[in-house]
């Protein structure tokens, strides 16, 4: 019932509906009982079973040309009262324009590394530091006037920044994202990510300045949850939390996740996508 469903009522399947009404409103109906399959039919009969025949290749053409489009789309955007969500593959560093958030843990390391506490090279945040090699953290964190939180990290009691905080650097957000465990490595749990989330968007709200803001899919590579999350429902969490947060982007601005094709992860699946 389910395969029916998707095949006969999908967007694909409305739009074929759409152009076969309007062929049989335009075509007049001499045009398809003209062709005659026998010879001895009506030009009733002859009429039905060509606009059965007419619609059906229809129906089956615009279907085709729909799945081979959403195979190859590489964006797609979620929209709603006030605002609007950019989902496209990417490279966050190819972007030229708006703001990036980059994803650090809850202490800002900085040291690249293959230790459990090191940033890993070739995370969103370990290519950020390679390409910013004179980073002094500290003093960014001091120029902002950011303070850290009364506790202290569970790794080696380092000071650390509240989850969702940003620290402006040029034409990017650096993020506290992952609270660091007695080993350095960072994790969260589902109320983590949704705290951080809300912390976010009040953030950008603050830096975003004129420009649109670009973000990848946070959480989606090393870091730790409670429960299993994949990339798309960690995607779908993050349209959600934007769609629900009082702090959204003015309309005229655009907030872009910026994700990478993986085994069960597709645009096609984001819920209320166009």
């Amino acid at each position: 019932m389910n395969k029916f469903v998707k095949i006969f009522f999908n967007r694909g399947s409305s739009l074929a509906y759409a152009i076969i009404t309007a062929v049989f409103t335009v075509v007049p109906e001499g045009a398809f009982s003209s062709f005659k399959v026998y010879a001895d039919w009506s030009d009733v009969m002859s009429g039905m079973v060509n606009r059965l025949i007419v619609g059906a290749f229809i129906f089956f053409l615009v279907n085709i040309l729909y799945c081979v489009y959403r195979g190859k789309r590489r964006k797609v955007s979620v929209r709603g009262h006030n605002f609007s969500v950019k989902i496209e593959y990417g490279d966050i560093f190819n972007i030229t324009g708006g703001k990036k958030v980059i994803a650090f843990d809850e202490c800002f390391t900085v040291k690249i590394g293959d230790r459990p506490e090191d940033v890993k090279e070739n995370s969103v945040c370990g290519q950020y530091l390679r390409r910013s090699p004179m980073l002094n953290i500290q003093e960014l964190i001091d120029a902002a006037k950011i303070k850290p939180t009364e506790s202290k990290s569970a790794f080696n009691g380092k000071t650390r920044y509240g989850l969702g905080t940003l620290v402006p650097n040029g034409e990017f957000l650096l993020m506290a994202f992952t609270k660091l465990d007695e080993n350095g490595r960072g994790y969260l749990t589902y109320e983590d990510y949704l705290g951080c989330l809300e912390k976010l968007w009040e953030q950008i709200d603050i830096y975003h300045g004129t420009d649109d803001v670009y973000i990848t899919i946070l959480g989606s590579k090393i870091t730790r949850f409670d429960m299993e999350l994949t990339q798309q429902q960690l995607l779908d969490i993050m349209i959600s939390s934007y769609r629900l947060s009082p702090k959204k982007m003015q309309s005229q601005y655009t907030l872009h996740i910026i994700c990478k094709k993986c085994e069960g992860f597709s645009l096609n699946n984001i819920f209320g996508a166009d």
